[in-house]
C-alpha cells in the first residue's frame, strides 16, 4: 500500500505497510530460503524472537531494501517487548549493518540510550549461527481484581491525571486533575501534584487507605519510572534529579504505608477490558498525547513486554512523519495519537493558531467532526485506514483476538469513523484476520471503569 490513499481523500501520504513487504519476501522465497533470525532478551532471560524470512538469492537493487524491512522489525521487537540484548544470525550484508545500528553513535543511537538507560547496562548485541539463536520465552504473570476494603487508583498521562477511591468495589470519589509533568524539571513538581490528588481521595474515604494501585504512562523496571515523557524535561534539563524522578512511586508507596502497585498504562487499559468485558487475548491501544500499549494474553495473563508502541514502526516510508523525542520517521505515535490527528489536520489544510497545545487542536477537530466537515472526515478515515494496517502488522508480534482502541482521539463520532474503517480495513488488509480479530471499543461499563478504577483493583490487601 502506497502513494494515494484509497479512502477518497485525496492524499499522497506515501505509507508501505511492512507486513506487504515481509509478505513479498515470503512469497518469493519459495523452497529455497533463507533467514534472518533476531531476538531481543531482557531482564531474567525473557525473550521475545522474530525470524524474516527471505529468498535464498537477494538481488543487489533489493538489498537497501531488505536491510530496511529487517531494521524496522527489529526495532519493533525491541519497542513492543525490551530488551538489552540483540541476537542476530543471517547474511553478514544484513544482519552487521543492524549491529552497528545498535551503539552509542549508530543510527539507533536514541533506542541504545533509552534501553542502556532502562536497564541500567549498555545495550550489546552478538551475531551467533542460527542453531544459537535463543528461542521466544515470554513472561507470564496472572493478575486478579480485587474489591474488597478502601482503595484508590490512579491513572497518569501527559496532560492530566485521574484518581478514583473505591470503598468495597463502589467508586466514591473520581476527578480528573489537570498537569504540565513533560515540561517540569523538577521532579517534586511531579510528586506534590500525585500526593494532592491521592490525599482528595483518601478524604473521601474517610482517611483510611488499605491499597493503592496506579497506571502511568512510560516504562517501568519494577516500581521504578523508566526514562519515559513524564519526566522528560527532568532527564534532559536535571540529569542530576533523574534518581530522585524515578523512584517517585517508591517514595509514594514508603509513606503511604500500605499495598502499592503500579502498572505500565497500556497494560492496565487491557486489564480493564478483561475484567470489564470478561476477555482475554486483547491488544488495547490508547490514542491520546501519544499512543499506550497494553496486552493481556489469551490465557489471561501479563507478558512483562513494555509494549511501547509509541516508537514501533508501522510504515517503512523513511520520509515519512517524524517523531519529535526520538526523531524516528513512520513510528505509531505519529498514527495514532494527538500528534496524528494534529499532522494529519495540518496536511489536509485545518489552520491552527502556532501557540494552540495539541489537546485543544484535537477539539477542534473533533467539533468539526461534530459538523461532519470534511477536512476532519478525512483526518479520521485515514486513521482508520492505518489501524487496518497496524492490526494486522501487531498480529504478527502478539497473539491476540481482541484489538481494544480508546483514549480522546476516539471520541465522539470520529471515533465511531475510526473503528468503521479500520474494521473494513482489515477485510481487505487480510480477510482471514478479520474474521480472527475483533475491533472493538470499550462497552460503556468498561468505559466507566477507566484505568484508575481498574487501577485499584489490583493490589492484593
Amino acid at each position: 500500500m502506497t502513494g494515494k490513499c484509497e479512502c477518497g481523500c485525496g492524499a499522497d501520504t506515501g505509507f508501505q505497510a511492512p507486513l506487504k513487504a515481509v509478505n513479498f519476501l515470503r512469497a518469493h522465497a519459495h523452497g529455497a530460503a533463507q533467514t534472518v533470525a533476531l531476538a531481543w532478551e531482557r531482564e531474567d532471560g525473557y525473550v521475545c524472537r522474530y525470524d524474516v524470512t527471505l529468498p535464498k538469492r537477494i538481488h543487489p537493487a533489493m538489498l537497501p531494501g531488505v536491510r530496511h524491512l529487517v531494521e524496522r522489525v527489529a526495532k519493533f521487537v525491541l519497542w513492543s517487548a525490551g530488551g538489552w540484548k540483540l541476537h542476530l544470525a543471517g547474511p553478514d550484508e544484513i544482519v552487521k549493518p543492524l549491529a552497528r545500528a545498535y551503539s552509542k553513535k549508530g543510527a539507533r543511537a536514541f533506542d541504545f540510550n533509552f534501553f542502556s538507560d532502562l536497564y541500567a547496562r549498555p545495550v550489546e548485541t552478538a551475531v551467533v549461527p542460527l542453531k544459537k539463536m535463543p528461542e521466544t520465552n515470554e513472561r507470564e504473570v496472572v493478575v486478579k481484581n480485587h474489591i474488597d476494603g478502601n482503595r484508590i487508583g490512579f491513572d497518569l498521562g501527559a496532560s492530566d491525571f485521574k484518581i478514583s477511591a473505591l470503598k468495597r468495589g463502589k467508586v466514591v470519589f473520581s476527578k480528573e486533575f489537570p498537569w504540565d509533568p513533560r515540561n517540569q524539571p523538577d521532579p517534586e513538581y511531579h510528586y506534590e501534584k500525585l500526593s494532592a490528588g491521592l490525599e482528595e481521595a483518601a478524604l473521601a474515604l474517610g482517611g483510611k487507605v488499605d491499597a493503592i494501585g496506579g497506571s502511568t504512562a512510560g516504562t517501568l523496571e519494577g516500581k521504578r519510572l523508566g526514562p519515559a515523557s513524564l519526566i522528560r524535561a527532568v532527564l534532559e534539563k536535571a540529569p542530576e534529579k533523574k534518581e530522585m524522578a524515578r523512584g517517585i512511586f517508591e517514595r509514594i508507596e514508603e509513606e503511604w504505608q500500605c499495598p502499592f502497585e503500579v502498572f505500565n498504562d497500556g497494560d492496565v487499559t487491557a486489564l480493564a477490558g478483561a475484567i470489564s468485558m470478561k476477555r482475554t487475548g486483547i491488544l488495547g491501544i490508547a490514542m491520546g498525547s501519544s499512543e499506550a500499549a497494553g496486552y493481556i494474553n489469551p490465557k489471561g495473563a501479563l507478558t512483562g513486554r513494555i509494549s511501547e508502541l509509541a516508537f514501533a514502526p508501522v510504515d517503512l516510508n523513511p520520509n515519512a512523519a517524524k517523531d519529535e523525542w526520538s526523531g524516528d520517521a513512520g513510528v505509531g505515535a505519529m498514527y495514532f495519537s494527538q500528534q496524528a490527528v494534529d499532522h494529519l489536520a495540518r496536511q489536509f489544510g485545518m489552520k491552527f493558531p502556532k501557540a494552540m497545545k495539541l489537546p485543544e487542536r484535537l477539539k477542534v477537530v473533533q467539533a468539526a467532526m461534530e459538523k461532519r466537515e470534511e477536512l476532519a472526515l478525512r483526518v479520521y478515515l485515514m486513521i482508520g485506514r492505518y489501524l487496518a494496517n497496524a492490526a494486522a502488522w501487531y498480529h504478527e508480534f502478539y497473539d491476540y483476538s481482541n484489538l481494544m482502541i480508546l483514549g480522546r482521539v476516539t471520541s465522539g463520532f470520529g471515533g465511531d469513523i475510526i473503528l468503521n474503517t479500520a474494521r473494513m480495513g482489515l477485510e481487505a488488509v487480510d480477510p482471514s484476520l478479520a474474521e480472527q480479530i475483533d475491533i472493538f471499543m470499550p462497552d460503556e461499563k468498561a468505559r466507566r471503569l477507566g484505568q484508575s478504577v481498574a487501577a485499584a483493583q489490583i493490589p492484593s490487601i
